[in-house]
């Protein structure tokens, strides 16, 4: 069994290490500045329970983005199959109900939400992939669908009543040191990252991200693949809903709006490449922790408010975008130089 090898993941994937520095120069400033509330343990635990739900989403993100697409509903899936738990644990468990069945219906629901999530990213990938219909623009209607859906089953109401059981999962740690959040999330990126990385759905996705044509050419069946990695990020997208119904011992149907523009952002900061064909889960951790950081940097200066905070998001995505398009047009000019000069030695 083969050991956790950095070197091996920054040579797979080149923006690791630009990556990393980040980290590192984020980290930095904010223990200089806030020492005494950064550097407290209490705010790394407090990280380790926040991030693991929209870290999960950013996951989804990525699936999606590297067919070329985006999923701009997973927020409204994760919503919809959250509220479809608390409803199911807060009206079918009477109060008096026995630890047995408790545990039955809340493995009922589990199983549910990962059905619903199932079946809303498979109605995704049918829309894009059979309909031919453009990702925005069908993963923008869908997620007004499906968050139609989850106002109609609620009246805008919060749903509570969610059995103690269920909420602990959210709000505990194994061995008081682990949250049952980040196992939920580290599970989610090990598997994705296997899935990529060691089957041939994982190659062909890439394949087809990279040129849809000539994947279609050689023989990858473009629609399965469309709806398969569609149908990987309504799961995410539900597995994301569970972990914030048991965080926050609630379900609504606007939970975390800003979490869309959130993923998108870690995405591509983690490398993912918009158009398609590129992307590591090992890249996304590591955004994911980096906008954390800053997050919880922000939290204790009382001055920045949510709203300043989504316009910091909102220019750090631009700029992210500007970097991102000028170093893959630059990365592609010295392939081409060193090509040439290949052949031109061949020639000679």
């Amino acid at each position: 069994m083969k050991g956790f090898n950095l070197r091996h993941l920054i040579n797979q994937d080149s923006n690791l290490l630009r990556l990393f520095i980040m980290l590192f120069v984020v980290f930095t400033i904010m223990s200089a500045v806030k020492p005494h509330l950064f550097l407290k343990s209490d705010n790394f635990i407090s990280m380790a329970y926040q991030f693991p739900e929209y870290g999960v989403l950013s996951i989804a993100m990525m699936l999606s983005m590297l067919t070329g697409g985006v999923d701009l509903s997973i927020v409204g899936v994760s919503n919809l199959s959250g509220i479809l738990t608390a409803i199911m644990l807060s009206k079918m468990i009477p109060q008096d109900a026995a630890p047995g069945y408790i545990l039955f219906m809340i493995i009922l629901a589990v199983l549910m939400a990962l059905a619903v999530g199932t079946l809303c990213g498979l109605f995704n990938g049918f829309v894009i992939s059979k309909i031919g219909v453009p990702a925005i623009l069908a993963t923008l209607g869908s997620m007004q669908l499906f968050t139609g859906i989850a106002l109609v089953l609620t009246n805008g109401r919060i749903v509570t009543g969610i059995p103690i059981m269920y909420s602990n999962l959210g709000n505990t740690a194994v061995w008081g040191i682990l949250p049952v959040p980040l196992i939920l999330y580290i599970l989610s990126a090990i598997v994705i990252s296997s899935l990529l990385s060691k089957t041939s759905f994982g190659l062909e996705l890439y394949m087809m991200g990279t040129n849809p044509t000539a994947s279609r050419f050689s023989g990858i069946n473009n629609t399965k693949v469309t709806m398969l990695t569609y149908m990987t990020s309504g799961i995410l997208a539900a597995v994301a809903g569970l972990i914030v119904v048991a965080r926050t011992n609630s379900a609504k149907a606007d939970f975390g709006t800003s979490y869309t523009l959130q993923t998108v952002l870690i995405s591509l900061l983690g490398g993912v490449n918009p158009n398609g064909g590129f992307g590591t889960v090992a890249g996304v951790t590591v955004a994911i922790l980096i906008l954390q950081f800053l997050s919880s940097g922000f939290n204790m200066f009382p001055s920045i408010s949510n709203f300043i905070k989504d316009l910091i998001w909102g220019l750090v995505l631009i700029l992210v975008m500007v970097f991102n398009y000028y170093s893959n047009k630059y990365a592609q000019k010295r392939a081409i130089s060193k090509r040439s000069k290949e052949f031109a030695q061949k020639t000679m």
